[in-house]
């Protein structure tokens, strides 16, 4: 890789002349960190990503725990160490195979969060700046193929619930339901 590209790959977004990393790229770099770190299996090659293949998430969380050798807790505690929760089970969801029934695709801000849970532990004197240790601890987002969740007002559906009190409630007359009450 020539250097000049390199370093326009290493610039942040709002930097003038910045590239984003490609998926053939950053495939590239994530096997050569396996095998920097663990060393080099026999007849294993590096997979090159052909044009049109997409590195998910899922994969670079995949290549990352391989390379630095991490453990469930590990993973759990460097994302605590940023303030993001994440339980067993659903860090799990995120290393099975695409086809088993509780996988879960893994969403950009569980990547980020882990990586500033690195940067945090390995380079601590740069990690200042990029955790907010007053911040509010979050919870994981996923890409799931299940249907959304209907809201209150699709629950209610013209009834009340018996726990809920009956006060501020309104009618809308113009619901395909007929008369729906809501808060």
């Amino acid at each position: 890789m020539e250097q000049d590209y390199l370093s326009t790959l290493m610039k942040k977004e709002q930097e003038p002349g910045f590239l984003p990393c490609r998926d053939k790229i950053l495939s590239l770099f994530l096997d050569g960190l396996i095998i920097n770190k663990r060393g080099k299996q026999e007849g294993v090659e590096p997979v090159v990503l052909k044009g049109s293949e997409r590195l998910s998430n899922n994969d670079i969380m995949r290549k990352i725990r391989i390379a630095m050798q991490y453990r469930d807790d590990d993973i759990i505690n460097l994302l605590k160490s940023v303030n993001f929760r994440m339980s067993k089970g659903e860090l799990s969801a995120l290393f099975r195979k695409p086809d088993h029934r509780n996988f879960k695709e893994c969403g950009d801000q569980v990547v980020r969060n882990l990586l500033k849970g690195m940067v945090a532990k390995y380079r601590p004197e740069s990690a200042k700046n990029a955790i907010n240790p007053t911040s509010k601890p979050t919870k994981p987002t996923y890409k799931s193929k299940a249907r959304p969740v209907k809201s209150d007002s699709q629950k209610v559906r013209g009834t009340l619930s018996r726990n809920k009190p009956t006060e501020n409630v309104e009618e809308k007359p113009d619901s395909v339901w007929g008369k729906v009450k809501t808060k």
